[in-house]
């Protein structure tokens, strides 16, 4: 398993309506993704506008050839990108260790 970590930074006018539409976006459209394994959306409190979606993907082929090369990845970006005050850094990371708290 590997994690996507996306940086988004959002347009200031735009990002009080960013959340909901990734949120919508994530369950419409990457959720659904071969080898797709789960996400979690953040929203940064001390910079409005900031936003770090992680998403776990069995493979990193299933996001970079799987995802970003079909259909399905330019309806996401349709979804999200209107908002981007400048393009997402996204970058991909090998688990070491993971635990939920109890």
């Amino acid at each position: 398993m590997i994690v996507e970590v996306v940086d988004f930074k959002i347009d200031p006018a735009k990002h009080e309506a960013f959340g909901p539409v990734l949120k919508n976006a994530v369950a419409t459209v990457l959720s659904k993704a071969a080898g797709y394994g789960g996400h979690s959306v953040l929203a940064c409190i001390e910079t409005p506008g900031r936003y770090v979606l992680t998403v776990h993907w069995a493979t990193l082929e299933d996001h970079t050839v799987g995802f970003r090369e079909s259909p399905a990845f330019t309806e996401w970006r349709a979804l999200i990108g209107p908002f981007f005050a400048q393009p997402p850094h996204v970058e991909h990371f090998a688990v070491i260790d993971s635990r939920a708290a109890d």
